[in-house]
C-alpha cells in the first residue's frame, strides 16, 4: 500500500536494540513529527535510508535524522538521484544537492551574507598551507570538509608546523576543504541555531562547548539550551533564508559572532538538521502544517 511520507533516518537509529540518552533524543524527536503528520491525517512511517529503503512505497520523504550521509558519500548519493525518481523530497532534491557542499558559504557570501574570512582547496591541489596562512595574516584556523556534518575531520589549528600540512594533505586527496579564520567568539558565546519553517522564524538554541574545546555539538560534551534570539539575529537567519534561489520547507541558520563581533553564518542546513523539537514540541506541529502545505501545492494540476 502507498504511504505517504517516509521519515527516513538511518539504520542505527530504527529500531536500536541498545538505547541512550542521545538515541533517545532522535527517536523522541523523529516521534514528535510523525504524529503531528499523522494528526493532519497524513500515513507515515519511519524508515532507513540505507537499509534497503524503497522510496516507491513513499509518495513523499522527509529527512530527519540520516546524519551518517557523509560517511558513505558515494552511496548517499546515488541514494538521492535514484530516489528523486519515485518520491518526492522534503526539502526538494535541487536543494538538497545544493546544500550538500559548503562551498554554499562562499556563494552566500557573494550576495551580501557575512561569513568567517574563508578559503576553498578543491581536491588534489597542492597548497603550502602555511605560505598561504601567511599571505592572508591568518594565524589560527580550522579546516574543515566541504562535505561534513558533525564537526567530522573538523580541526582546530593553533599553529600551523610540518604536521598541520600532512593533515591538510591527507585530507585534502579525497575531498574539497574549507580553510577558515578561527572564531575566537565560538568559545566564550557558542553558536546560535536559528531554526526556520516556511521562512519563518520558528525557535532557536544555543550551543556552547565544553571546556577545553571548540566544537560545540552534543556529540563531543557541548551543552544545547533554549535561547531567545535578538531581533538582529532573526532577521539575519530571514536575510540568508532570503539569499538563497528556492524557498525550503525547514531549515537550519546557525550563526556565530565573527572576531570583529558582527553576526556570521556558519553553517546552512537543509538536508537533516537536528532541530530540537524536544526543547519546543510546538514547533513539530508547525512543520507538520507546513508540510501538508507543501504536499497540497505539490497535488496541484
Amino acid at each position: 500500500m502507498l504511504q505517504d511520507i517516509a521519515i527516513l533516518t538511518e539504520k542505527r537509529y530504527l529500531k536500536p536494540r541498545q538505547k541512550d540518552w542521545y538515541i533517545e533524543n532522535i527517536i523522541s524527536e523523529d516521534h514528535l513529527v510523525q504524529v503531528e503528520l499523522e494528526r493532519l491525517g497524513f500515513s507515515c512511517e519511519r524508515v532507513a535510508w540505507d537499509n534497503n529503503f524503497d522510496p516507491s512505497k513513499f509518495r513523499f520523504t522527509l529527512f530527519r535524522t540520516t546524519w551518517n550521509y557523509f560517511e558513505k558519500l558515494d552511496l548517499f548519493m546515488s541514494f538521492l538521484k535514484v530516489c528523486a525518481k519515485k518520491t518526492s523530497f522534503i526539502n526538494p532534491y535541487k536543494q538538497i544537492k545544493w546544500s550538500l557542499n559548503k562551498e554554499y558559504l562562499l556563494w552566500l557570501k557573494g550576495r551580501g551574507i557575512n561569513i568567517p574570512p574563508t578559503h576553498l582547496v578543491k581536491r588534489g591541489e597542492e597548497i603550502d598551507l602555511l605560505n598561504l596562512c601567511n599571505e592572508k595574516g591568518w594565524k589560527k584556523i580550522v579546516i574543515k570538509p566541504c562535505v561534513s556534518a558533525a564537526a567530522w575531520n573538523t580541526h582546530y589549528i593553533k599553529k600551523i608546523e610540518s604536521q598541520t600540512q600532512v593533515l591538510f594533505d591527507s585530507l585534502i586527496k579525497t575531498q574539497d576543504m574549507l580553510i577558515q579564520v578561527f572564531q575566537k567568539n565560538i568559545i566564550t558565546w557558542g553558536e546560535a541555531s536559528i531554526m526556520m519553517i516556511n521562512g519563518k522564524y520558528s525557535h532557536a538554541v544555543l550551543k556552547n562547548a565544553a571546556r577545553g574545546d571548540f566544537r560545540v555539538q552534543d556529540d563531543f560534551g557541548g551543552t544545547v539550551s533554549a535561547y531567545k534570539p535578538k531581533r538582529s539575529e532573526v532577521k539575519f537567519a530571514k536575510n540568508v533564508i532570503s539569499a538563497l534561489p528556492f524557498a525550503p520547507v525547514y531549515a537550519r541558520v546557525d550563526l556565530v559572532k565573527d572576531n570583529n563581533n558582527n553576526l556570521a553564518l556558519s553553517e546552512l542546513e537543509l538536508i537533516e538538521p537536528e532541530m530540537w523539537f524536544r526543547l519546543n514540541p510546538r514547533a513539530a506541529r508547525q512543520l507538520a502544517i507546513t508540510i501538508k502545505q507543501f504536499i497540497q501545492q505539490a497535488n496541484k494540476p
